[in-house]
């Protein structure tokens, strides 16, 4: 089993939802985060001042599928995130060693 970590632009979730959907993920979790990469954040004009932004809003998808799936998932997600600009984001792929079921005590991939 492998479990995807993904931190995108919030603009792009939906596409990449739809694109997870369609290749048979049935469940993602997902949270709003903040942080920056290699852009370092930018500036924003409110009420006529400019201020520093050093942490940009983006959301982190975090999703557990089986090994044979991963591959296609990051595909889907890399394809669905892409919009050729600095910030697009990153994923991680980890080894996952154990999933449980609470509601039934299910293990492994029958847990997923």
């Amino acid at each position: 089993m492998k479990y995807i970590i993904a931190v995108v632009k919030p603009h792009r979730l939906e596409p990449i939802r739809e694109a997870l959907t369609a290749i048979g993920v049935e469940g993602l979790t997902v949270s709003d985060v903040k942080g920056f990469g290699r852009q370092k954040g930018h500036s924003e004009v409110y009420r006529g001042a400019e201020y520093q932004v050093d942490f940009v809003p983006k959301v982190k998808l975090e999703l557990a599928v089986e090994a044979s799936m991963a591959a296609r998932v990051v595909e889907a997600i890399t394809a669905s995130a892409k919009t050729d600009r600095i910030g697009d984001g990153k994923i991680f792929v980890l080894d996952l060693q154990e999933v449980v079921r609470v509601r039934t005590g299910e293990t492994g991939a029958a847990a997923l």
